[in-house]
This record gives C-alpha cells, structure tokens and sequence, in this order.
C-alpha cells in the first residue's frame, strides 16, 4: 500500500497542511461546523479534527494544552476520574513549524475512555493534541488526532473489527501526526474574522 501524503486546503484553501493517506473528508458524509475540518482513516477508527478555536487568554504555554484536553475530554464524556490521562506535553520548536504566525505551539499526548454515539461501550483512545496559538488572531488552531488504543466489544466501532483494529491496514502513525503540524501554513488570516 502506498504511503503517499496530499496537501490539503483547509477552511477553503485559508490554511493547508499534509493530510495522511487513506484519509476520508467527513464534511462529504455529513455537516460540520464552519470551525471544523475532519477527516477519518478509511479502514481504522481514527481520524483527525482541525479546529479554529478562541484564543484561552487565561491560560500559558503547556496549561493551554491541557486545558484544549480537558474540553475535549469534556465533549467525549471522559472527564470522570480514571477516564482521562495526560501523559506528555512538549513545546513544538517554531523552526521545525511551517505556520511563522503561531506564537507558541505544543503537543500533548494522552489517553481518554469514549463512547462514541452516546454508547454505553467505551473504547481507550490515544489522543495526540497539536495546539498552535496565534494572539493576534484571538485564535487557537487545534489538532487533535484520535487512535484507538482498544474497541470494545460493544462498540459500533467493533462492527467488523472481531473487537480489535485490524491488523491488515496501514494506520496513521504518530510521525503521520507529526508531519502535519509540521506542514500547517496560513495562506488567508481572514479566516480568523
């Protein structure tokens, strides 16, 4: 299977960044709000979510991080204790960054236990957290990439799956993730408001 990546226009063509492979656009199944983009591996459970988000003045470096975690934990219905765990959070070098505009930039990696669709089976996701902040835009630009760790048996998520990812397809990896915080470039700041 070819490991090819494609350039993407994000928010119509305002931002653009390497999508990895094998990568499905949600906003052609179904409708998403004009702050998301995401896109799902076409033979695993993950996907990738590209958010512009208000800027969280209230909190610095790493604690921003955490704190775009904690609200995404929040919206997954994983901030019970025991549900949620981060486990690394590092400043991205600027030099390394296409995106000149970001101030400061960080990913964190952590874990949480989800459901999806309201089930009641919860599957433990990984979860790798790109966070770029831009003051000048009141903006946070959020990516966040979600890898399933374990699916329940229970899970819709499981359909197919015997309960576990399937083992015969290439799935998006960490330096996939990487790659694309790495290419992520502004090409219209309109798109900020």
């Amino acid at each position: 299977m070819q490991n090819a990546t494609v350039g993407r226009p994000l928010f119509g063509g305002a931002l653009s960044a390497t999508i990895p492979h094998s990568a499905k656009d949600i906003s052609e199944l179904r409708e998403l709000p004009d702050n998301q983009e995401v896109f799902a591996h076409d033979h695993s459970d993950q996907s990738i979510i590209v958010e512009l988000l208000e800027l969280q003045n209230h909190v610095q470096n790493e604690d921003a991080a955490r704190y775009h975690f904690e609200d995404v934990a929040g919206s997954n219905k994983a901030s019970a204790p025991g549900t949620s765990e981060v486990r690394t959070v590092a400043a991205l070098p600027k030099s390394d960054l296409s995106l000149e505009e970001c101030s400061s930039a960080f990913l964190l990696t952590g874990t949480q236990c989800v459901s999806k669709f309201n089930e009641e089976a919860k599957n433990t996701v990984t979860i790798h957290l790109g966070l770029f902040r831009l003051p000048q835009f009141s903006t946070d630009v959020l990516v966040t990439f979600n890898d399933p760790l374990s699916i329940s048996p229970g899970s819709s998520s499981a359909v197919g799956m015997g309960g576990k990812l399937q083992e015969d397809i290439e799935p998006w990896t960490l330096q996939d993730f990487q790659r694309l915080l790495q290419s992520l470039r502004l090409h219209d700041p309109g798109v900020f408001g």
